[in-house]
């Protein structure tokens, strides 16, 4: 009995050490990118395209004075496809539940949210792999989103201001957005309320001096940038080894190793480019928004957690509060966290900047949903005679 006790220790050590590398196998493609068939892409001008779309919906609440382009975080896992189908039922309910409430859920207050699906990168191609074709993976799913962010601007904007918000891969892919856009159309910036790039690496001197959009350093303007990257301020390795797999946009849009070059840290808690230490007790609150229906106010849990921009990486406290932990599956150690912990804070950032862009102390309330079309028979026009 006690050999056989202990030949089952043996064996779950050895499961547990090998367990990554068994994952990590088994959501391998194993196919060269160059050969690989990727799924068919979205047409943007379905509605099961987008995530969310509130054009010809009849919303809760009266829409605010900017739109939201949404780029959401990595939810498919991978296997046999280095890029996700937009129908795949897991990644879909892991999108639906779980990002979009914790991570869209703080503007839905501030104005329309628009957030397309995209044949997005695996989490394989994302977060373990870093060879040539999981690079070409991501490279293709930006072009995915650059077709939605299009036919958003030619269908559905009709020159309102907008925010950008990218999520870990969907802030890679909002970054390159935001800086090929203005590079092709400068008026943009005009209409851009702010931009935010989360969880992400990138790259100080991209958003430097001479940039179209600088970073956001004070929370009363616009027309900017709020990039970090997050830690976990209790394992002191943690930034060196993200930092030493970040992967960024190259001079040439091909994505490169960060190779040492300083990346930009907005303090979400702060909303400012400062190295000075956010303590608990400004925290506005956190939010486990999950499997909230689109549209319920998450309860916030405020004084969770302590920020502060330390070499370019936000070092975040570990939250008080039970319900702000990982579900301690193995995919989730790879994927966006389950919750929000600047959920509040990004509420009312967004707000500020969107009354900074109006010159206002607060932002302005956003017109009346039109809930119920009339239809008009058209009318003959007659030329007038002139005597």
């Amino acid at each position: 009995m006690i050999a056989a006790a202990a030949l089952l220790v043996i064996l779950t050590v050895g499961l547990l050490a090998t367990w990554d590398d068994i994952m990590k196998t088994r959501l391998d493609p194993k196919t060269p990118f160059q050969t690989y068939v990727r799924p068919p892409a979205p047409d943007y001008a379905k509605a099961s395209s987008w995530a969310l779309n509130p054009v010809g919906q009849v919303v809760r609440q009266i829409p605010g004075p900017v739109d939201i382009f949404f780029v959401h975080p990595t939810t498919f896992q991978g296997g046999r496809d280095w890029n996700g189908p937009i129908g795949d039922r897991g990644a879909a309910r892991k999108l639906e539940r779980v990002m979009l409430p914790n991570y869209a859920g703080p503007f839905a207050r501030v104005g329309r949210v628009f957030a397309p699906r995209y044949r997005q990168a695996s989490l394989y191609a994302y977060q373990i792999a870093l060879r040539e074709d999981a690079r070409d993976a991501r490279r293709s799913a930006y072009d995915d989103v650059l077709a939605a962010f299009r036919y958003y601007m030619a269908h559905y904007n009709f020159s309102r201001p907008f925010i950008i918000v990218g999520v870990e891969q969907g802030g890679q892919i909002a970054d390159r957005l935001l800086r090929e856009e203005v590079d092709r159309n400068p008026g943009l910036v005009a209409k851009l309320a702010a931009a935010y790039l989360i969880d992400v690496p990138v790259p100080a001197a991209d958003y430097g001096p001479g940039s179209p959009v600088p970073p956001c350093a004070r929370r009363d303007e616009a027309h900017c940038v709020v990039a970090w990257t997050a830690v976990d301020e209790s394992d002191p390795v943690a930034a060196r080894r993200m930092l030493s797999r970040a992967m960024v946009w190259g001079p040439d849009w091909m994505l490169t190793d960060l190779n040492g070059r300083p990346v930009l840290c907005v303090n979400p808690v702060l909303g400012a480019l400062s190295n000075e230490a956010a303590p608990a007790k400004l925290n506005l609150g956190a939010a486990n928004a999950s499997e909230l229906e689109w549209g319920a106010r998450a309860a916030f849990l405020p004084r969770q957690v302590s920020a502060q921009c330390v070499d370019g990486v936000l070092r975040v406290s570990t939250p008080r509060s039970g319900s702000l932990k990982p579900s301690g599956l193995w995919p989730d150690k790879f994927m966006e966290r389950p919750y929000n912990p600047f959920f509040a804070d990004l509420e009312g950032d967004a707000m500020k900047r969107v009354a900074t862009y109006y010159g206002r102390a607060e932002a302005p309330p956003g017109a009346p949903p039109i809930e119920q079309s009339v239809p008009v028979d058209s009318s003959p026009v007659h030329k007038v005679d002139e005597d």
